[in-house]
């Protein structure tokens, strides 16, 4: 399990650094929308690679992204139910649906994705649209995405075993970490109650 573990710390390492980046393609994907509206209404001048990149930009980072999101706990769950059962059944009920569900479906998606991808990349089809992209990058980003949320699941599915065997404390707590904003913010009060209280004794 040990072996394991380390797997499963490898995989939660990847997934977080493929989180913190990926984010970056939301404001590239805004940026890119301005400038097309913008040049779009001053000079009357567009094409759909502006608009297909941005399709591709998002796509990106919403499959990238879905393993970093279940690497946090963030997926949609039904909490009404869920939150009810006990700690272990909810553990239970997890390892039940990542070895049922989530990944056979992802192992799927690969067998019929990476073939999908490789005819696309062979044949370097490109998008029907006038002044459209080509469609095989776009095309990647689904096995690839799938992928990693395989891997985070099979990691998730690793921690939640360790946790009912007593090696590792409960992987589904989310420890609270403050913000940028919220630390800058703590930062400012201590200075303030340090000046105060310098005041105060002199």
């Amino acid at each position: 399990m040990q072996v394991l573990l380390k797997l499963s710390r490898a995989v939660d390492w990847l997934n977080g650094q493929i989180g913190k980046y990926v984010i970056w393609l939301i404001l590239a994907s805004a940026m890119i929308s301005s400038v097309n509206a913008a040049v779009r209404k001053a000079f009357n001048v567009s094409s759909n690679a502006y608009l297909e990149v941005q399709w591709y930009l998002f796509a990106a980072s919403f499959l990238l992204a879905s393993a970093y999101t279940l690497l946090n706990g963030e997926h949609v769950k039904i909490d009404v139910i869920y939150s009810r059962w006990s700690k272990r059944a909810q553990i239970w009920i997890d390892v039940f649906g990542f070895t049922f569900f989530l990944l056979p479906f992802c192992a799927a998606i690969l067998w019929f994705g990476v073939p999908f991808f490789l005819k696309g990349y062979h044949s370097e089809e490109v998008s029907s649209n006038a002044g459209g992209l080509i469609l095989w990058p776009v095309y990647a980003m689904m096995p690839l995405g799938f992928a990693l949320l395989l891997l985070q699941g099979l990691s998730e599915l690793i921690k939640r075993l360790a946790f009912l065997q007593g090696l590792i404390e409960d992987p589904t707590h989310k420890k609270i970490e403050q913000t940028a904003e919220e630390e800058l913010a703590e930062a400012i009060r201590k200075l303030a109650e340090e000046k105060a209280a310098k005041a105060n004794t002199a």
